[in-house]
């Protein structure tokens, strides 16, 4: 009902071929000699997020439709949230309004066997499946048929400015917890001259402020559901996780917190407004890039900080490409993802807008590239970050489904984004936490028992 809604209200969004929508044209140059071939270019409607890696692609379209020039390329560009949405709303109902779809590691097993995704297994021997790594390529399968390729992969690390914590005397341990995070942020926070001790994200959603708040719910021993499925939302493990949460942000967060998330973060750290940052490795690159961040010189990185365990403390995500079903340009969108996630890709990114701009976390070859290496200080601490989040043994108590982050479920989504808008009226101290978890579960309950999972 939602999304219906949404779309109705936004008819300029939902209909194919609109919406931010670029169109880029063949040079004058090229023009006539490619006259014939453009008569008949296939036009593909690529639907992605407003991230800066997917703005950088977009802004590469020239370079696709000259490798390609009887495949012209069409873009529509939503903020998370909405784009989530609206690929869930044209999915489920085969509505064909785009070709090709950027989702992640929840969305790709779960479409994949409902027959909504068009499986990847003829790809060219030139696009070496074999070098993209292992456990993206493994949470972008199944049933061992890849069904999404990987635009960039990412875990989650502890940003912090190394200028700031000289200053107070702090040093950055090998493995932070979130009770030094705490402590730091006091001493860190300094509303007056415009820097807070910490941002983390506020804005609600399954993907936004849950991704991050489900990590904090793994490493203070907590978990989504039991062995039975039953929820555990109200336990004392996510208790003492949000109450923290809140009473962290409420202190030494920037205000506001409830309209940032991950964009809104990264522009506030860039711009030397963050003591700390605790988010997705893929903001790396933005940060250690002069033209992008104010702070550039002054980063720091460290493990996503633990509590109560090291387990699912850290995440594991991949904004990936692919082709639904429904799409009636299948080889069409097919030749773009491939190319938008090969190797030559990542390479032309890295020589046009520099290799700190590279989509980090799919590729080996990428961290074995030595320009990559040597712009790229925390390219070996990304990588190890990705290969150890583990999607399979995400909590300290067992659980009967995968995903640090998420909830491998078709529910989960509906669930957390409810649960997330609750914990975001708690963070604006519009409820108590309490009030919060306890309406979060019975919601939940009730979302299980309506989907058959117990009477």
């Amino acid at each position: 009902m939602l999304l219906s809604r949404l779309i109705n209200k936004n008819p300029t969004l939902s209909a194919k071929g609109h919406a931010m929508r670029l169109q880029h044209k063949i040079p004058l140059a090229g023009a006539i000699a490619l006259a014939s071939v453009s008569a008949h270019a296939e036009t593909i409607t690529v639907a992605t997020v407003n991230n800066n890696d997917m703005i950088i692609m977009q802004g590469l379209t020239d370079e696709f439709e000259k490798a390609y020039p009887d495949i012209t390329l069409d873009w529509v560009v939503l903020e998370e949230n909405v784009l989530r949405q609206r690929m869930t709303t044209d999915i489920a109902t085969q509505g064909g309004q785009y070709d090709v779809m950027t989702i992640g590691t929840y969305e790709v097993p779960i479409w994949a066997e409902r027959g909504w995704l068009t499986p990847l297994d003829d790809l060219p021997e030139s696009y070496a499946k074999d070098d993209l790594l292992k456990p993206i390529r493994d949470a972008l399968s199944y049933k061992d048929t890849l069904y999404a390729l990987p635009f960039y992969g990412e875990s989650s690390m502890l940003y912090y400015r190394k200028d700031l914590f000289e200053q107070a005397g702090i040093t950055m341990p090998e493995q932070p917890t979130w009770q030094q995070v705490e402590k730091w942020a006091g001493q860190l926070n300094d509303p007056a001259n415009g820097v807070y001790g910490i941002c983390l994200r506020g804005k609600p959603g399954w993907g936004e402020n849950m991704a991050f708040l489900s990590t904090l719910v793994n490493t203070y021993g907590g978990r989504w559901f039991d062995e039975n499925w039953q929820p555990t939302i109200d336990s004392p493990a996510w208790n003492a996780a949000i109450s923290f949460y809140v009473e962290l942000m409420n202190q030494y967060g920037p205000p506001g917190a409830t309209s940032n998330g991950f964009n809104e973060n990264l522009a506030l750290f860039a711009g030397g407004k963050c003591g700390m940052w605790v988010d997705a490795t893929s903001a790396a690159g933005k940060l250690y890039d002069a033209e992008q961040s104010q702070v550039a010189d002054t980063v720091g990185f460290a493990p996503a900080p633990i509590a109560e365990t090291p387990k699912g403390a850290n995440w594991l995500w991949a904004w990936s490409l692919a082709v639904p079903s429904s799409s009636d340009a299948k080889q069409a969108a097919k030749t773009f993802i491939t190319w938008a996630t090969s190797e030559e890709y990542v390479n032309l990114v890295g020589q046009t807008e520099g290799w700190t701009n590279v989509p980090p976390g799919t590729r080996q070859s990428t961290y074995e590239n030595p320009e990559y290496q040597q712009a790229a200080p925390f390219a070996d601490f990304v990588l190890n970050a990705i290969q150890t989040a583990d999607p399979n043994d995400p909590s300290a108590k067992p659980v009967p489904y995968t995903g640090v982050q998420n909830v491998g479920i078709p529910e989960f989504q509906a669930i957390g984004t409810q649960v997330g808008q609750m914990i975001a009226a708690a963070l604006a101290e519009q409820r108590s936490v309490d009030q919060a978890l306890s309406a979060a579960q019975r919601a939940a309950e009730r979302t299980m028992r309506q989907a058959g999972y117990y009477q």
